[in-house]
This record gives C-alpha cells, structure tokens and sequence, in this order.
C-alpha cells in the first residue's frame, strides 16, 4: 500500500457503519459463521485487494444490514455521515429484493450494477466461499459452489483477475471436499 493510499484510509471513518452493523451480532448464517464478522470479513478482502474507496468500505460494513433484517431503519445508513447516502446506494446495489430470485439478483448485479457493486459482491462472496468450511451441509457446500462458478465468476472476470483467481482456487477446493465426502460416504473413500 502506498503512502497515500495509507493517509486515505487512514482518514476513513469506519467506527459509526461497524456500530449499525452491531445489529448482526449474534445473527448466524447459513453459510457458516456470524453476520457481524462477515461483514468485517468482506471490507478486510476489499482492503487486501487494494480497494481503500471510503463508500466502498463504508458499505461492505453494512452490506446485509437491510436483507437480514426487515426492520431495519434505512435512515440509520444516510444520516450516518456525509457519504452516508452514496454508502446506501451501493448497500442497495447488492441487496436482493424480497420478490427477487437468487439467480435473478446475481444477474442483475452482473448485468446493471456498478463497477463498485460488482467489486463488493465478487469480495462478499469471496467471505462467504472461506466461511463455507464451517458449514455442514455438503449438499448445500455444492450448490453454492457451483452457484459461485455460474454467477460471480464472471462477474470477477469483469472486474478483478486476482480476486479471480482467488474464486477460482476456492471453487476447486470446495469441489475437492465435496468430492471427498461423496467418495467417502460411497464408501469409497
């Protein structure tokens, strides 16, 4: 990171979108792990990748704050601070409507979201493909693999070949372990 990059994250001011994101606390998630850390998760991946965008990182914090929680009060993301309604448009860029189907959102973000929105989600999925190792459910450890590999990665293709290649190194060894339970569970293992 240059020195400059350094001195513009250094003068982002996180502390009042982690605050609202507080309310995921405690929400667990189908993928695996807490709400409230894969938010923290999704904004250190931008970082690592280089993004240091104040809006980004802003709204990576708050990202499922209005999908994981109906009630949530919206007014909370554009009174927070003077970006506060550029972070909640972006937070609306990647949250799925409630008559929204899966694959019709992901087309959607592929298809008419922003070079920004479609950064946050390939980083939200690239949180959620780690968290998978947590999970369970193999069957599900499946879909959502091969749902990475039909949505987001070409997604990740338009936007960044090394959060790419980190999917890509993902998806091949969350389809190792599938591929090893199913194996085992044959009784071929």
């Amino acid at each position: 990171m240059t020195t400059e990059e350094m001195l513009r994250l250094k003068g982002t001011f996180l502390a009042p979108y982690m605050q609202l994101a507080t309310a995921l606390i405690g929400k667990s998630r189908e993928g695996g792990g807490n709400m409230f850390r894969h938010q923290l998760d999704t904004m250190a991946t931008l970082i690592d990748y280089g993004y240091i965008n104040s809006v980004m990182l802003k709204a990576s914090i708050v990202h499922d704050l209005i999908e994981d929680i109906p009630d949530f009060n919206r007014n909370l993301i554009l009174s927070t601070d003077f970006e506060g309604p550029n972070v909640y448009d972006l937070v609306m860029e990647v949250t799925r409507f409630p008559n929204e189907t899966k694959p019709e959102f992901l087309t959607r973000i592929r298809k008419s979201g922003s070079r920004e929105a479609k950064i946050l989600k390939v980083a939200d999925r690239i949180s959620n493909m780690i968290s998978l190792g947590f999970v369970n459910n193999v069957d599900f450890i499946r879909r959502y693999t091969e749902e990475t590999v039909r949505y987001i990665i070409p997604i990740a293709e338009e936007v960044d070949a090394a959060m790419l290649a980190e999917l890509h190194s993902l998806v091949e060894s969350r389809r190792k372990y599938v591929s090893v339970f199913f194996r085992q569970e044959d009784g071929n293992g």
